[in-house]
């Protein structure tokens, strides 16, 4: 014996179609909620290292990336800008000074440079370790500058990012 059921899914189809429009949607929306979450932790933690010029704080920023993005998919980019403070590389993962620096009459740091270069243009970046340590001061033990994570330290905002995320695309789709 055999029984048959018939059932029209048309209705179900049409709803789960209109929902994904709606998922399609709400994706940037709710991925700019999370990205929002990791900005908010990451210039706090910039703030929290004490502001000197100000740079680092303003350089921090939240990008739609258009490239990585697609239907359905958003991503954004939390980052510093490296040209507003080119020495976020060296707070973030720290570094190894070797010679000695001061701060100018303008309230910049600079490197010193021995009397005898004054005057003569400076080494370039990559020029070898000997020429630098002809032209500016050798400090007489390197020191090792210790990392200061603003960014990466905000790792630990993921889970409050993806319940913002969450939160964001529940909102849309009801």
């Amino acid at each position: 014996m055999t029984v048959g059921v018939s059932v029209n899914l048309g209705a179900m189809e049409a709803m789960f179609d209109a929902l994904e429009d709606d998922v399609v949607a709400a994706a940037r929306p709710a991925a700019q909620a999370g990205a929002q979450v990791l900005y908010d932790a990451v210039k706090q933690n910039v703030t929290n290292l004490g502001r000197v010029t100000g740079n680092l704080a303003s350089s921090i920023y939240q990008v739609y990336s258009q490239d990585k993005s697609g239907d359905g998919r958003a991503v954004y980019h939390v980052s510093w800008n490296r040209r507003k403070a080119p020495h976020g590389g060296l707070v973030e993962f720290g570094y190894i000074q070797r010679y000695a620096t001061y701060v100018g009459k303008d309230g910049q740091w600079y490197t010193a440079v021995r009397a005898e270069m004054r005057g003569k243009p400076k080494p370039s970046r990559r020029a070898p370790q000997a020429v630098k340590d002809a032209y500016y001061v050798k400090l007489p033990q390197p020191k090792q500058v210790g990392a200061k994570a603003f960014l990466r330290s905000a790792v630990v905002k993921l889970p409050e990012a993806k319940s913002a995320v969450e939160t964001e695309l529940l909102r849309r789709l009801a």
